[in-house]
């Protein structure tokens, strides 16, 4: 998200987190190198994004008395869901879904854009992914509990969207905790999924969102909407990348994401009819 473009001082329940292990089963899971940061979240889509609005946009705050449940390695096995551990790559696509896909849209929620989003996929009865920045709730409940009335996935982007592997540890911990905790808040319910800004995962990012009990998910086609490419781009970037398990990034804040609204709304019905489902992903066992 552009600081230029940052609002001042930036789910009903949520539906979603990954089948346990589906990853692992199905080459999901890479083998990142231990610390190496700013991996990409998928092949030639490595810190994708504005540049990063960094370490100085967060301010340090007094520690957070918010816990999700710990994963295993992290905290007793009683506290941890049974199987789940600290991965070394992002999930990029789902498994087993035939005819199926999932549609993240990330940086909001943003009053200009999301509502029409929201909109768009009421109309079609659609479930899709929201990735937020706490900054952005902290502005805009309303919509956060929009989201949830209509049964939609809310997943932390972080507070204020820096790029974590510029960060310190505790800085880090500090922008997804944040964040669960304005969404827990909000909504009643924590995320179970996280997304690291511009894909820019490392062994920390992994670790530290373990802790706080999410699964990292990434992406399979990125739209790069917010290049503004024009709408017949990013709705022909959505078309030719649709298949099973497809994960597709877009945006609903950041900047001007009026290419975006329009783009869901004539890609959608496409994909509707051609026969793909558009998903969220099964809440795993243990939850």
């Amino acid at each position: 998200m552009k600081d230029d473009q940052m609002p001042p001082g930036r789910r009903a329940l949520l539906r979603g987190a990954a089948a346990l292990g589906l990853a692992a089963a199905t080459g999901c899971v890479g083998a990142e190198p231990a610390g190496t940061p700013g991996r990409a979240a998928a092949t030639g889509a490595a810190a994708s994004g504005p540049p990063a609005a960094g370490p100085g946009a967060f301010r340090a705050r007094r520690p957070s008395a918010y816990r999700l449940r710990p994963m295993a390695g992290h905290a007793p096995a009683r506290t941890a869901p049974a199987g789940l551990a600290v991965r070394r790559a992002p999930i990029l696509r789902l498994p087993g879904r035939t005819r199926a896909m999932v549609l993240t849209f990330d940086d909001g929620p943003d009053p200009r854009y999301t509502p029409d989003i929201l909109r768009t996929l009421r109309q079609y009865d659609t479930r899709a992914m929201f990735f937020v920045c706490g900054e952005m709730v902290a502005h805009n409940q309303d919509l956060l509990r929009q989201m949830a009335d209509d049964g939609h996935v809310i997943g932390n982007h972080t507070w204020s969207h820096p790029l974590l592997p510029d960060l310190t540890r505790s800085a880090v911990r500090e922008q997804l905790e944040r964040t669960s905790e304005i969404v827990q808040g909000t909504v009643g319910v924590p995320p179970l999924w996280f997304r690291a800004p511009y894909g820019a995962w490392n062994r920390a990012v992994f670790e530290l969102g373990a802790e706080l009990g999410m699964e990292p998910l990434a992406w399979t086609v990125d739209t790069l909407d917010w290049r503004t490419p024009g709408t017949r781009t990013i709705v022909r970037r959505v078309l030719n990348g649709a298949g099973p398990g497809v994960v597709v990034l877009s945006h609903d804040a950041g900047g001007d994401r009026t290419q975006s609204v329009r783009a869901l709304d004539r890609y959608l019905p496409e994909l509707l009819a051609s026969g793909f489902h558009l998903t969220v992903p099964p809440r795993p066992p243990g939850w």
